[in-house]
């Protein structure tokens, strides 16, 4: 991947914006290992320059070993990255951080015109989640001897003595053997292997404490967990500003008897229609513009969902068909033990939709021309026609979602579609 591109990513400014801080070194290798390949060919003045000898090169095996083991690394971030976020969605306050990930993803996307970008902190989250697997794994003998020791105290006490002093001297074993993975880089591997030789010689280092919390701090810190909080709740904010009166007319018919509910019922559904059509593409150029006046930008989103119709069709289906099955987890109330389940089930339908949005609308930003004639409105007027069924259907649903949620009305402000991917 080039660097001018990796550097692409949401500011204040709205044209050529810069990537925060959240892409590092370390997100180089964001990228599943084919595209990271194509992203990083060189050019070929630069093979015609040097071409190694064939004694260097990899073996054919020793090759497709490597692109397998950094496919599987991606894919075990990717999956530990959906397991944190839906960990976050089941947090109150917290499940903002939630939010603003999947907005600056969408927004990374749209601001570089490449799908690929929006998967941003999978090795990281791959790396995180590598040592807390490795941590659980560890504890493993520990928790066997505890278990142990409390049988030894119930069958015969006078001899749990051995039982006792196995699991004090196992425990402090493990706790070594996680510290010193830790500092090493937290990566599974590490947890498998200790390497007590080089453990020997990191003692005799001066400064190993000082390089084990700058790098404690470099991971904390890449996280960016304070930038995303408050892009999260920005969204949020400008979300709510548009459902705020739909919705609002929606749960106000609710307590209004005989035709006068039905018609401020219907007045509401109608407005709703059109925020639906707009929403999903606001929050997008909102993410890459990075400025809260981006959500009253109406004309610009719409001129840019003009010029790539059908993808929007696309993006703007799979966002609402995506959120319909989540209307049958809102049924019963989570217990709040297992509350992180369903909200897997949310960030699992809600990531691809935000990926496919953000992408919908950098091809319109990027690569999409502009047509001009009777061809280009045919266009439009065919993607709005396809759209229309589909948020008529997700209005009608979300209208009865209230008589089948345990939260009754209240369920109305529950767009999880649009705002937080939580089930609460």
């Amino acid at each position: 991947m080039d660097t001018q591109s990796q550097e692409e990513g949401l500011n204040e400014a709205g044209e050529n914006p810069k990537v925060p801080p959240l892409l590092n070194e370390d997100d180089a290798a964001e990228l599943p290992p084919t595209l990271k390949e194509q992203a990083s060919k060189p050019s070929s003045e630069s093979v015609a320059s040097h071409v190694p000898d064939a004694s260097v090169q990899q073996s054919v095996f020793v090759r497709a070993w490597n692109g397998f083991y950094a496919a599987i690394g991606w894919c075990f971030g990717l999956a530990c990255l959906i397991a944190g976020l839906a960990v976050v969605a089941a947090i109150p306050v917290v499940n903002l951080v939630g939010l603003g990930y999947l907005l600056f993803a969408c927004g990374h996307i749209a601001s570089t015109g490449r799908f690929r970008d929006g998967f941003v902190g999978v090795r990281r989250a791959g790396r995180l989640g590598g040592a807390i697997l490795g941590v659980w794994l560890a504890l493993w003998p520990a928790r066997m001897l505890a278990s142990l020791r409390d049988s030894a105290m119930v069958v015969s006490p006078e001899k749990a003595g051995f039982w006792i002093v196995a699991l004090w001297v196992v425990t402090g074993i493990t706790i070594l053997h996680i510290a010193w993975a830790l500092m090493r880089g937290g990566k599974f591997r590490h947890f498998v292997w200790p390497a007590p030789i080089r453990l020997f010689f990191w003692l005799g280092e001066s400064n190993k404490f000082a390089t084990a919390r700058d790098a404690l701090w470099k991971t904390v810190a890449g996280l960016q967990l304070p930038r995303l909080f408050w892009l999260g709740a920005r969204g949020f904010a400008g979300t709510v500003l548009w459902l705020i009166i739909p919705v609002g007319l929606m749960v106000l018919a609710s307590l209004i008897p005989h035709n006068a509910g039905i018609l401020v019922s219907l007045l509401g559904g109608l407005l709703m229609m059109f925020v639906v059509l707009l929403l999903p593409f606001l929050q997008v150029w909102f993410a890459k513009e990075g400025r809260m006046r981006a959500f009253v930008e109406v004309w610009p989103v719409l001129k840019l969902m003009g010029r790539s119709p059908f993808r929007c069709w696309i993006a703007l289906a799979l966002t609402l068909t995506s959120s319909l099955p989540l209307f049958l987890l809102k049924v019963e109330l989570t217990p709040a033990e297992i509350t992180w389940l369903p909200a897997l089930f949310f960030v699992v339908f809600g990531l691809p939709a935000r990926l496919i949005s953000g992408w919908a609308m950098g091809r319109a930003i990027y690569h999409e021309p502009l047509k001009s004639g009777w061809a280009l409105w045919l266009s439009r007027l065919a993607a709005f026609g396809l759209a229309v069924p589909f948020i008529f259907t997700y209005v009608l649903i979300l209208f009865f979602s209230q008589f089948i949620s345990w939260n009754g009305t209240l369920s109305l402000l529950e767009q999880h579609a649009f705002l937080i991917p939580s089930p609460f």
